[in-house]
């Protein structure tokens, strides 16, 4: 048998280790161009996420320290003053909202004593406010309706670390700031459907999608939906928590609210059962004629005669 060998010489040692020292140069400048590139590749990466990181805690920083814009309208005394409308049904009483950094002004009262001024302080997580709303609501709507009763509602949000982080509190108290604003004339029933679909305290509570939906369901102009997905008047919320927390509560001998729902007629707080509707409605009436008596018990002035000319 005969091999064929190749008719190439054989390359001498020196050329093979020049080969080699080629090879091996190339070898390291594709190396260190990749690793020029995965370095520019890492620092560009490095850069964008510094970049979101930056952008995120200035927004978080912003919105936390963002300045106060003015209060809702209608809510002068950080209160909505519902009363009886002159067609029927219920009023709001229109109020210029609080300006930026100002202070509310305290609602003047009836004291003729044949009313029933009602003030309420209520957070929309508080389950004794859902106990006290949905007990008396409807008889609280009728005495309005009737003119026997105004009706003050304040909402505050002293619960809002207490909805796994969702701020439940404020949102509720900040979507019915918007109805106040908005369409002051669905107040009452939006009122009443945040706590007939109140969620139970240490849960997320109601999504805005549910704000908004109960917002329509109660009449409320849709342009009431931007102003609940925009927090619009997170700033007064926590403003009017803060004065209400710090007093004194405005026709009342109250010192502060240290609690929800604290519950005013004609400045006396009620304290009885907050499921007992006869019980709230006996205060009520007892409460109005002690300012009838009062009123009756103080004595006319007597007008000074002209002397004759």
């Amino acid at each position: 048998m005969t091999n064929v060998g190749s008719n190439e010489p054989r390359a001498s040692r020196n050329e093979r280790r020049e080969a080699a020292r080629e090879k091996a140069r190339v070898l390291r400048e594709e190396q260190k161009k990749r690793d020029k590139r995965n370095k520019v590749l890492i620092q560009g990466g490095v850069i964008v996420a510094v970049l979101l990181v930056a952008a995120l805690v200035g927004w978080l920083i912003f919105n936390s320290i963002k300045p106060a814009g003015p209060g809702p309208a209608n809510m002068a005394s950080d209160g909505i003053l519902l009363v009886a409308g002159d067609e029927g049904g219920i009023t709001a009483v229109e109020t210029p909202a609080i300006k930026a950094g100002g202070e509310p002004t305290a609602t003047v009262p009836d004291d003729s004593g044949t009313v029933a001024n009602i003030v309420t302080y209520i957070d929309y997580l508080c389950p004794f406010c859902g106990q006290f709303e949905t007990t008396n609501s409807e008889a609280m709507r009728t005495m309005v309706e009737s003119g026997a009763a105004t009706l003050e509602i304040h909402p505050i949000a002293i619960l809002t670390n207490k909805s796994a982080g969702t701020q439940y509190s404020l949102r509720a108290a900040n979507a019915a700031a918007c109805v106040a604003d908005l369409s002051p004339e669905a107040f009452f029933d939006y009122n009443a459907l945040l706590f007939e679909n109140q969620p139970e305290e240490g849960t997320v509570g109601l999504g805005n999608s549910d704000l908004k939906k109960l917002a329509g369901d109660a009449g409320a102009a849709s342009s009431v939906n931007a102003c609940i997905d925009d927090v619009r008047f997170k700033a007064w919320v926590q403003d009017a928590t803060t004065r209400a927390l710090t007093g004194p509560i405005p026709n009342s001998e109250l010192a502060s609210v240290t609690g929800t729902p604290t519950v005013l007629v004609n400045g006396q707080q009620y304290s009885g059962s907050l499921t007992d509707a006869q019980e709230f409605q006996s205060f009520v009436v007892q409460a109005t004629s002690a300012t009838f008596n009062d009123a009756e018990s103080t004595p006319t002035p007597t007008p000074t005669p002209t002397p004759a000319q």
